[in-house]
């Protein structure tokens, strides 16, 4: 098992970070869904008194979302799995500013794969030492990983042409490379300034001079018990957070203006409609984003 945690500096606010969030979820949920593929919500419902971390956070929204991904698996792997394999369960719990979510594969790997990310969100600079009330044993096997959206390289500067949980899964089964593209212009905060808001370009030490800012304290756990693949599994995972991390939140940064006017009710009633659309477009849209067999 893997422990990372990752701290991002952002310049919103807690409130703005809120509905940032969501909206950029959408977004990315529209991207890779299509032709079979793709995102499936089941549940999106508020939930009541039942606490996350002790007797705290126990109000908020839960989500229950299936990962379609068979094409992201390459053709001769999906002769030999069965039915289900492909699939991957993603149950969220939005109390924010505390958020956990845990992806799994009960139909062929079951206990033996689970991503846990748990993220509190506070309005420091990343200095917060132990912002997850982790243990002693915790805190020994940690490794701290600070994100800097403006500054910070893609590995070899590249990016997963498909962000989210599809290439997670590619790797971890078959070991291949992902398919990489250059970093897209109009998401780079170095450029970007936002004209509602007029944050923006970030440059230099920003993150030590901006205002409003927050910090997101991501604690991923990686469990992959497959013999003689475990390892390398997890690390990869881990790695693919980060980059995921970076662009996420580029991308949240370099979007404000699309959703800084819009409340928490109003990003409701655009995931009511989303369930909607998503599980149309998945059985009749066309096939989206990266797919195992062009590699």
């Amino acid at each position: 098992m893997l422990l990372r945690e990752y701290r991002i500096v952002l310049p919103v606010t807690l409130e703005e970070y809120k509905v940032g969030q969501l909206w950029n979820v959408m977004e990315t949920s529209r991207n890779v869904t299509g032709g079979g593929q793709g995102v499936e919500i089941l549940q999106n419902e508020a939930f009541r008194n039942t606490p996350l971390v002790g007797d705290k956070f126990a109000n908020g929204q839960f989500t229950y979302k299936i990962y379609h991904l068979d094409s992201k698996v390459p053709w001769w792997l999906r002769q030999l799995l069965p039915s289900g394999a492909t699939k991957l369960h993603e149950q969220a719990w939005n109390a924010f500013p505390y958020c956990r979510t845990i992806i799994t594969n009960p139909d062929y790997m079951e206990e033996n794969f689970l991503i846990k990310v748990e993220t509190m969100h506070l309005v420091d600079r990343g200095t917060t030492e132990n912002a997850h009330n982790l243990s002693e044993e915790d805190l020994s096997i940690r490794r701290i990983i600070v994100i800097d959206i403006a500054n910070d390289p893609f590995t070899k500067k590249l990016i997963p042409i498909l962000y989210g949980l599809q290439p997670l899964f590619v790797a971890a089964y078959n070991g291949r490379k992902i398919v990489f593209i250059k970093d897209k212009p109009e998401y780079d905060p170095r450029i970007y300034k936002s004209v509602k808001t007029g944050r923006g370009p970030l440059c230099n030490e920003w993150f030590n001079t901006c205002v409003p800012y927050i910090c997101c304290y991501k604690l991923v756990t990686v469990q992959f018990k497959w013999w003689g693949f475990q390892s390398r599994a997890e690390r990869f995972i881990q790695q693919q957070y980060s980059s995921l991390f970076r662009l996420f939140h580029r991308q949240l940064f370099c979007t404000i203006d699309k959703w800084c006017d819009m409340t928490i009710e109003d990003i409701r009633a655009m995931e009511l409609q989303a369930k909607t659309d998503l599980n149309e477009k998945r059985y009749i849209g066309k096939e989206c984003g990266y797919s195992a067999d062009e590699d």
